[in-house]
Formats: C-alpha cells, sequence, structure tokens
C-alpha cells in the first residue's frame, strides 16, 4: 500500500497485515522442512566506515569483542565483530532472512525496532520468543513493508549498554521526495568501561551516583544573593516537599560515560567528506542506553525530512533534541570549503559525541562551548506557580481521594484539538513511598522544544513541528482511552507504569483492529522516551489530516502527550520506556487480541 493512501474503512485497513501474517507463518513452515536460504550476501565498508550489509539473507554473530575506547582494555557485546554493528541494508518489498548466532555465555536477542512485522520475529524475550540460548542460532524471516532509517539491538538484560546494536537503512520502491547528492548514518551511543549490572546496582544504592550538579552551599548562598531569603526559602521547601531536585536530569552522566559517533570518541571524532554545493543525507539514530542528545551543526542549518523513519513535510532548524531509541533523517547543504562540527551534547551538558564534515580530511572544525547545565522548572513538575502555592500544605501521605477531589478544582489547560481532554486520575496504586510525586497540572507541551533549549536563540525542532508528509492513513476517531501515568521513586530507584512495577502488572488489552488513543502523563521529572512495539504511534498534534507517525514518543517531566494507536497487529507485544535502567519497571505486555 501506497505511503499516501488513505484507509476508510475497517477491512481496508485490517486486511493486510493479516495477510502479512499468514504469509510469514507459512514461511517458517517450509523453514522447518529445512528450506533454508543461501548464507550472507555482500559485506563491504559504507561511506560512514561502518560495516555495511546488503540484500535479502544475512548471518549475525553475537560475540564478546575486545575494545578500548577510554584507554583500557575492556569486553563489549560486538555483531559481526563490530561496535556498534553492521549497517543492514535492506530493499522496501524483499523478504529478509536473517539468522542469528550467538557465542555469548548468556541468552541473547535481537528486536528490529521501528519494524511493523509479526510478533514471533519482533525478538522479546518472553513475550515473542525465549530468546537465544548460547551457541544457538535462530532464524528471523520477514516481509519488509516499509522503508526508512530504523535500528536493531538487544533486549537481553543490559546487553545494549554493552554495543550491542546497529543501524537499519530500508530503500523505498518509490523515489523519495527529496534529493540528495551522498549520506552517512550518523549513530550515537553512550560507553561505560562498567559493567551495567555494577552501574544498576549503584544506581539502586544511591540514585544520585553519578550526578555531580545536585545544589551545594554555595548555590544556596548565590539564590539568597539573586532571589532573597523567603523566596529561595519557599522554592526550596516545595521541591522538598514535592521530594524532587530541578538538577535530576540524567540518572547515569559523563562521569561514566563516553558518548560515541559511530563508535568514535570525542578525542578521534567521526569523520565524513562533502563537496562544496553538495546536499548531504545524515540519517540521525540514537541507539545510546540511558543519553538524551541535543543536536547541531554550526553553520550550517538542518532540514529535517524524516522522523522515526516516517518521511514528513521538511522542518528547517538549527538544533534538536534526539531521545533515546528516536531517529531524524537531515538534509544539510555546506556552501564553503570549510569543515563542520556535528556536535551532539548529551542533555546533562556533561559530555558529547561529535564529527565533522569537510571536504578535506586535513581540516578540522571548531568543537563549540557546552550550553549552560539545564535547570527544570515549575513547569517541569506538573504544576502552575499558583497551583504550586496552593500544594505547599499538601503531604505527601494525602489520600487518593483527597487529592482527587483537589484536583477536580484545578484548571486543565489542553490545547484544543491536540490530544485528551480526559480529567487527570491518580489511580491508589500510585500512592506511597514508591512513587515520589504526582503531576497535579500536567500541561500538552508539544511546542516545548524541553528544559535547556528553551529561548536559547536557536531554532529548535519540537514536536510541534511535525507533520506526515502523506494523508493520516486510519482517520478514525478512537473507541476509547488508555491514560498511563509514568512513575518513579528517585530516592529508590524505583520505576513504574500507574505505580506499578512490570513484574506486579497485567498485560494490557487492545481489541484487534480498534482504534485508541494512549495518554501518557509524565509524573517524574525526567524525559522519557515511550516505545510500542509492532504498531505505529500516531502523534495528535492538532491537526488530525497529516498526523505524524513515530515509534518513540519522548514525554516531557510534568508534561501530558496522546497518540494514536490501530491495533493491527495480533499477538503479544512490549511497551516500556527506553531508557536502559527504567526498563526493569517501566514496562508493560499488550495483548493484541
Amino acid at each position: 500500500m501506497k505511503p499516501g493512501q488513505s484507509l476508510l474503512n475497517l477491512d481496508q485497513i485490517c486486511l493486510p497485515r493479516r495477510q502479512f501474517v499468514k504469509g510469514v507463518a507459512m514461511g517458517g513452515a517450509l523453514l522447518g522442512l529445512g528450506l533454508s536460504p543461501a548464507r550472507l550476501l555482500a559485506a563491504n565498508k559504507s561511506a560512514s566506515g561502518q560495516p555495511i550489509l546488503r540484500g535479502k539473507n544475512f548471518h549475525l554473530t553475537i560475540a564478546p569483542q575486545a575494545v578500548n575506547f577510554t584507554g583500557h582494555n575492556r569486553m563489549a557485546t560486538a555483531i559481526n565483530g563490530s561496535v556498534p554493528g553492521p549497517i543492514l541494508r535492506w530493499k522496501e518489498g524483499d523478504r529478509i532472512t536473517l539468522n542469528v548466532s550467538n557465542q555469548l555465555a548468556e541468552s541473547t536477542s535481537v528486536h528490529w525496532h521501528g519494524l511493523i512485522l509479526p510478533a514471533g520475529m519482533d525478538g522479546v524475550p518472553d513475550i515473542s520468543y525465549k530468546g537465544i540460548a548460547p551457541g544457538k542460532t535462530f532464524r528471523y524471516q520477514f516481509d519488509v513493508n516499509q522503508n526508512g532509517t530504523y535500528w536493531y539491538h538487544s533486549h537481553s538484560g543490559f546487553q545494549e549498554q554493552t554495543g550491542h546494536y546497529g543501524p537499519i537503512i530500508i530503500d523505498p520502491l518509490e523515489p523519495e521526495p527529496f534529493s540528495y547528492d551522498r549520506e552517512y548514518v550518523v549513530m550515537l551511543s553512550d560507553w561505560s568501561d562498567e559493567d551495567p549490572t555494577d552501574i544498576y546496582a549503584k544506581l539502586k544504592k544511591a540514585s544520585g551516583y553519578y550526578n555531580f550538579a545536585e545544589r551545594t552551599a554555595g548555590d544556596l548562598a548565590s539564590d539568597i544573593r539573586q532571589k532573597g531569603l523567603a523566596r529561595t526559602w519557599s522554592e526550596r521547601s516545595m521541591w522538598n516537599k514535592m521530594r524532587m531536585s530541578d538538577r535530576d536530569l540524567s540518572d547515569v552522566t559523563g562521569y561514566t560515560y563516553t558518548f560515541l559517533m559511530n563508535g568514535q570518541t570525542p578525542a578521534d571524532g567521526w569523520t565524513g567528506l562533502f563537496k562544496r554545493g553538495e546536499k548531504v543525507r545524515l540519517r540521525i539514530i540514537n541507539g545510546s542506553a540511558m543519553s538524551f542528545f541535543d543536536l547541531r551543526i554550526p553553520g550550517l542549518t538542518m532540514k529535517i525530512v524524516a522522523a522515526d523513519g516516517q518521511n514528513i513535510e521538511p522542518v528547517t532548524v538549527d538544533e534538536f533534541r534526539i531521545g533515546v531509541a528516536e531517529t531524524y533523517d537531515i538534509i544539510v547543504e555546506p556552501s564553503a570549503d570549510r569543515a563542520y562540527s556535528i556536535f551532539a551534547q548529551a542533555l546533562d551538558r556533561t559530555g558529547y559525541a561529535r564529527g565533522t564534515l569537510t571536504p578535506d580530511p586535513a581540516l578540522s572544525a571548531e568543537v563549540p562551548e557546552f550550553d549552560p547545565y539545564p535547570i527544570l522548572s515549575h513547569q517541569d513538575m506538573g504544576m502552575a506557580m499558583g497551583e504550586m502555592t496552593k500544594m505547599e500544605g499538601m503531604k505527601a501521605t494525602q489520600t487518593n481521594e483527597k487529592t482527587s477531589a483537589q484536583m477536580a478544582k484545578m484548571p486543565m489547560q489542553n490545547r484544543a484539538g491536540q490530544g485528551s481532554n480526559a480529567k487527570i486520575i491518580h489511580a491508589a496504586t500510585e500512592f506511597g513511598p514508591h512513587v515520589d510525586a504526582r503531576a497535579e497540572s500536567p500541561q500538552y507541551r508539544l511546542d516545548d522544544p524541553g528544559v535547556g533549549l528553551r529561548n536559547n536563540g536557536r531554532r529548535v525542532l519540537t514536536y510541534a513541528d511535525l507533520r506526515s508528509l502523506y494523508p493520516t492513513t486510519d482517520p478514525r476517531e478512537p473507541e476509547r482511552e488508555i491514560q498511563l501515568h509514568l512513575t518513579g521513586s528517585m530516592a529508590r530507584y524505583m520505576w513504574s507504569i500507574n505505580g506499578i512495577k512490570y513484574g506486579d502488572a497485567e498485560p494490557l488489552q487492545f481489541k484487534y483492529c480498534e482504534r485508541l488513543r494512549i495518554t501518557f502523563i509524565n509524573d517524574t521529572m525526567m524525559n522519557h522516551p515511550m516505545h510500542l512495539h509492532g504498531m505505529w504511534s500516531d502523534l495528535e498534534t492538532g491537526d488530525g489530516r497529516q498526523i505524524p507517525r513515530k515509534h518513540t514518543v519522548i514525554v516531557q517531566p510534568g508534561a501530558k502527550i496522546s497518540y494514536l494507536v490501530t491495533a493491527d497487529a495480533m499477538g503479544g507485544w512490549a511497551y516500556h520506556c527506553h531508557l536502559l535502567y527504567h526498563m526493569l519497571g517501566m514496562f508493560r505486555k499488550v495483548i493484541v487480541s
């Protein structure tokens, strides 16, 4: 079905997916008879310098690999001997077969992030399949019914943190709606010499272990000088009563992380060549475990042409934030014979990944200074200033009934036509020591670029800028709404949805082919990139005619956001925050039946 084709009835919407799943099941039966495809086709280097595999049949080997990113030898989890893994380049419409062999001492898996495929091929242990045991090989096989920039990664333990990830490029059947002269994959990631189990253990013991930006006595003295004692005392008291910190931006920081671009450290940097006047396409993927990046190329504007693999109406910006697991395709046009710095600073400004676009490898580009350390505001707490005053006398032990009654008196501000107007209801499960706070008046802030990017003098992308290049595929109004609260306790380093961790939660039940609305309320002070497997998330931007489709959606601190889902994928699916150390609790299973 062509990207711009409008689907107007239930049969048209659901029939292609039924046929797709049936076809893959038949293919699996043939494989069971021993009709295996030939091994791996062509392997070479991409323009980015990364290994690239093309064709329809592939063999991937997951194995330990010695690496040295910091001057110290460490063991990584590599794919075909490289970190990141090889670029997989496919063609829309092809049937792809991947034999994945596990040479680790533990079980592994591969999830094809953002791909629409049968549940049994999605690669999530205990939901899609059992995983790939040590010494075993699993055959993935599916039809590729989309195009764009995506990626793949482990869904087992903390392997994603240790190097188990790589890019996917799917070339379209039809000509693309934009032109360019050359392209590069730009994959961002975070590496630590520490074992990720040790990182997690430290966070459980002290959630601020890696955060060296918390307020000090010196900050207190400075605030008193600038704001006066009364105002400073009031603000500090408010944050303390809400058990929040305005410095809780990132759990894991540059104190342990080295930020990589295409596997290159900031000291080395990645390099891409161009000729003056060329249009250069950069396929930017955030394959990190925990890090958001704010990316810009000083001296160049960036025309964003695709988000999460889906073509959008082009948007020209100076900078954009890319959350964990998101992808953006941009086009730049260097007009001078000079080098340009691709600068991706971590949200908490504790480090950066960098690359260089240059006409001559001998030329270098100046690396920009960090922006100021971002400070969370009352807005990021999910309350307006007037409501903050109302909340000062409230105790953390208040009952659900009392809170609900007070909430009913609070104004609900929601931009017309954007998302849900439903009342925000905090379930009884959200109350207790496992939840720090609750956003009482979360705002729908699509046009907010986020903490650290507001009013910085540059044109910064927001979700409000995203508009699909094609008409909305499923124009139906949602039949029902599911409200999900992102909850947690930073002090105890516990993460959950609606106050319930994954191990104690019942699956979410979707009806096959229903159109439903998902509304997220972020009751925490951190950004959460939420990823629904197997189905598109149609982001509600106020214009229902050309809704942008995403596979990963950032939910900002103290904010709410809504998107529509067509439940056209039978089976069990994962639904989770893509911050690796949050995923253990902030996770749900979805069953479509």
